[in-house]
Parts: C-alpha cells; sequence; structure tokens
C-alpha cells in the first residue's frame, strides 16, 4: 500500500462492468455482446477491445453520467493506494467536440473529482485525447477544446486509440495548438507501431512522455537516446500482456528499461478490461523482477517529476511520499 501515482488512465475504460450495466439498464440501452458469462468485458484482440470500449462508453450521454462515473473510478483507484492520477479525457465522447457540449462534461468531471479529492485524498488532472483512427480533422476540432479549457484541471493533450492509422505528424497542428495554450504532451505510441512510431511521435510532435512505448526495446540505440534525453515511458505492462503484446511478466521489458536508465511509470491503461490494479501492478512487478520498495519509490518519485500538474499540487503530493517514509 505505497502510495501511488498513476500516469495513464482511460476514465471509460477504468469503468467497473457492473457501473456500466447499471447505467445501460437504467436507459434502457441495450449493449449486450460486450461481456462474458462473468460479467467481465469480452473482447478478442485490441482491435476488438476498441469496439467494445467504444460499446460500453456510448450508454455515457450526459454530464451527470461522467460524474458518476469519474466518482466510481476514483474509489476504485484510492482503494489501491492512488494519490494521484492522470485521466485521458475526449471531447469525442464528452459532447461530440462540440465546445460548450464539452464545458458541460468537463464541469461535471471536475465537481466530481474535487469530492473525490475531499473525501479520499486522490488529486484527478485531465489530458484531452483525440481519437487517432477518428481523423485529423475531429482531431483539430479537439484540439481547440482543450485549448479553451487549459488550466488547473485539462494540463495536458495527447493521443489514443488505433495506433497503426496514420502517422504522428498528420496530427502536429492539434499539438502545436495544445502546445501553444501551455498544456504539456504525450502521445500513445510503440504498443501496436514499432520503435519507429516512438521515435515518431517524439521527434515529430515534440512529446515530453510516451504512452506505452515498449516496443522501443526492439531498438537499442532508441533505448539509450530515450534515456538521455530524459523521455518518460507510460508503462501499463498489465495491459500489455492482457493484450497479448507479451507472453508473460518475466517478457516484458519494463525491467530491461529502467535497469538501463530509461524514466519509466506503471499504469493500469483500463484496469476492469485486463483485471488489474496499481495493487496487482506493483504485485506482479515485485515477483517478477525482485524489485524492492526502494525501486518503486524511485518510480513513485519519477512519476511526479513528470506528472502534468502545477508546482503547488506537486508539493503536496510530495509530502504525501515522504510521509510515507516515516
Amino acid at each position: 500500500m505505497l502510495p501511488k501515482i498513476e500516469l495513464h488512465l482511460h476514465l471509460e475504460g477504468a469503468a467497473p462492468p457492473s457501473f456500466i450495466r447499471g447505467i445501460a439498464r437504467e436507459k434502457h440501452i441495450d449493449i449486450g455482446g460486450i461481456f462474458d458469462a462473468a460479467g467481465n468485458y469480452a473482447y478478442t484482440d485490441f482491435w476488438d477491445f476498441l469496439r467494445v470500449y467504444e460499446a460500453a462508453t456510448s450508454v455515457l450521454t450526459t454530464p451527470e453520467d461522467y460524474a458518476r462515473l469519474t466518482r466510481a473510478v476514483l474509489e476504485e483507484s484510492a482503494a489501491a493506494g492512488v494519490i494521484y492520477s492522470e485521466t485521458f479525457l475526449s471531447p469525442d465522447f464528452c459532447g461530440g467536440r462540440d465546445l460548450a457540449a464539452w464545458r458541460d462534461y468537463l464541469h461535471a468531471i471536475q465537481e466530481a473529482a474535487a469530492g473525490a479529492e475531499r473525501d479520499l485524498g486522490i488529486t484527478l488532472r485531465g489530458i484531452v485525447t483525440p481519437i487517432r483512427h477518428f481523423g485529423p480533422e475531429k482531431a483539430r476540432e479537439t484540439a481547440l477544446c482543450a485549448a479553451e479549457t487549459a488550466g488547473a484541471f485539462i494540463t495536458g493533450f495527447g493521443l489514443a486509440g488505433d495506433e497503426k492509422i496514420g502517422r504522428p505528424r498528420d496530427l502536429l497542428w492539434s499539438f502545436n495548438c495544445a502546445r501553444e495554450a501551455g498544456l504539456r504532451l504525450t502521445c500513445h505510441a510503440g504498443e501496436w507501431g514499432g520503435p519507429q512510431s516512438v521515435r515518431e511521435a517524439w521527434r515529430d510532435l515534440g512529446v515530453e512522455r510516451i504512452g506505452h512505448g515498449v516496443r522501443a526495446a526492439e531498438d537499442p540505440a532508441l533505448v539509450r537516446e530515450l534515456a538521455e534525453a530524459g523521455i518518460v515511458l507510460e508503462v501499463c505492462p498489465g495491459s500489455n500482456i492482457a493484450l497479448g503484446l507479451y507472453a508473460d511478466w518475466s517478457a516484458h521489458p519494463v525491467g530491461r528499461f529502467f535497469d538501463q536508465g530509461v524514466k519509466v511509470t506503471v499504469s493500469t491503461d483500463d484496469p476492469p478490461f485486463f483485471h488489474t490494479t496499481m495493487e496487482h501492478e506493483y504485485a506482479r512487478l515485485a515477483e517478477s523482477f525482485g524489485w524492492d520498495e526502494a525501486v518503486f519509490r524511485t518510480i513513485a518519485q519519477t512519476s511526479l517529476d513528470a506528472a502534468f500538474c502545477d508546482p503547488a499540487t506537486k508539493a503536496k503530493l510530495k509530502k504525501k511520499l515522504e510521509s510515507a517514509d516515516d
């Protein structure tokens, strides 16, 4: 139960299946076919996962739905020892990229986050993400929503979705828009795309963090470059293993990244889809790589340093990390 900082979490993807089923029942929406016999999300591969993810998200149609979702997700995270979380939010799902509607959804999410911080001691910040397979034009609309609401809560801009659609530079306008608005930048890469996708996201978009990035392990020169440049990888081992990128925990490259001086953080990605929690991630990493408490404290500090929040928030989080040392 060390205090944990999570930098890679999709809000809709963190929705417990029971929560989505409950919302669907309330609205009399049939979303059959996305759950297995035990009531868990059911999918066959990453692309089927995207289908199920979007089907589950389709029942979330109002700001109030997102307020309830935010509270449910933060309760789960806090129970696993998370004290700070950054979650990916997309105006594609929250109001169809209409700025006025997006503001309504965002207000509801922020209100729920403030309540969770007061009651549970967990702090939330948002990273706006266009959906890659929705195309560059829609990404521009998303970037404008992000730029108009950048501030204390919306602190970052990223990119999610099908990594095999298009190239990072197709989204350069959107990333430049977000950068000019003062948002910090990350990008999913090196999960389903190879090492070159990591290099392109880093160099073409100028991001300081890479979501996943694990395929960089296939290019030793790139690994050295990432370490030297201080690029932070938002690694989600349980997700990678559940989706079949690696056969098991011992085969995952996160241990090698850490040993080679790459800045790594640990997150759950879409935890109920992958039957994981931050507690579970820590436990399996300890088992697989012999990581002790000192390693996890190093990872927590790396995560804090890489977080897209303001200095005052970081100072409060630092005190929480330090108090756990006493």
